[in-house]
């Protein structure tokens, strides 16, 4: 219930970032965002708060985390500009499959054959959408891709830290360094904001920082294998907002490959928890009895 919480302020961040960038340019959209999460998690930047978690391990990879996760924000934004919502979104829905690959790189694990087939079965299901070679293909439908890249970038660096630094710590750096970045990067792109741009670019930070949480929140209590098919209940919500707010229509190719992508993704968090249950037993014949 958690995890599918966290696809409701996701979904309406994706949805106001969209409405935003009519008028505001993406850099500007993600500070604005970004300037809300550092708002939000400056108690912990604090050394005399009870909340103060700038002390780690792992400062380095922290540090390239928050780029990977900043890499990630800009490039979809980028792409809601100019793509209908629900195709971008399911295009960055790809990240779980990046995952899989970039696991044996920086993770050791073994990917078996199965894995491997729901892998490419996933990318099958990104071509449906973008149909490239085809007059429906637009070049932006890179960005949604680029950001599903980073964003399995980010999960990984998270499991490298995993065990070894607290939630709490991994936001604050989160927010410190990608409002670092965007305050360089914006002065070549201001567009001065109204007050109504004010006040959306405030519903994608509050959004976006309150379904990061309720993420973290979700992963406490069960195994990400368990919670990924999960998190495909963001789908509805971005396609449901873009016919509402947009007058979107997903049209079939779009449909059938979410729907390829998404079973990919299912069948693949099923292998995670198939491997994780044969590891436990194992670990479980090899220890004494008691």
């Amino acid at each position: 219930m958690l995890l599918v919480a966290s696809t409701i302020f996701l979904g309406t961040s994706d949805a106001t970032s969209k409405y935003l960038s009519k008028t505001l340019p993406a850099v500007e959209i993600a500070w604005i965002r970004f300037l809300i999460f550092a708002l939000i998690m400056l108690p912990a930047m604090m050394p005399v708060s009870p909340l103060f978690a700038l002390r780690t391990r792992r400062p380095m990879l922290q540090v390239v985390r928050a780029i990977a996760l900043l890499a990630s924000s800009l490039l979809f934004i980028s792409g809601l500009r100019f793509l209908p919502i629900a195709e971008a979104s399911a295009t960055s829905f790809v990240s779980p499959l990046f995952v899989t690959a970039l696991s044996i790189a920086f993770l050791g694990e073994n990917v078996g054959l199965r894995r491997w087939l729901a892998t490419a079965g996933g990318l099958v299901g990104v071509l449906i959408v973008l149909r490239p070679g085809t007059s429906a293909f637009h070049a932006a439908a890179f960005f949604p891709v680029a950001s599903a890249f980073a964003w399995a970038s980010c999960l990984i660096m998270t499991r490298m830290m995993s065990g070894q630094e607290r939630a709490m710590v991994t936001m604050t750096y989160s927010s410190i360094v990608g409002f670092a970045i965007l305050c360089l990067m914006v002065p070549t792109v201001w567009v001065t904001p109204t007050w109504h741009d004010i006040l959306f670019g405030t519903i994608v930070g509050v959004a976006s920082t309150a379904g990061q949480w309720i993420v973290v929140l979700a992963f406490r209590y069960a195994d990400a294998s368990v919670l990924a098919p999960f998190s495909y209940v963001q789908l509805l919500w971005v396609t449901l907002l873009g016919f509402v707010i947009f007058g979107e229509v997903p049209d079939a190719w779009t449909i059938t490959g979410a729907a390829v992508i998404v079973s990919s993704g299912v069948y693949t968090a099923y292998r995670e928890r198939v491997r994780h249950s044969q590891l436990a037993a194992l670990a479980a014949a090899r220890s004494p009895n008691p």
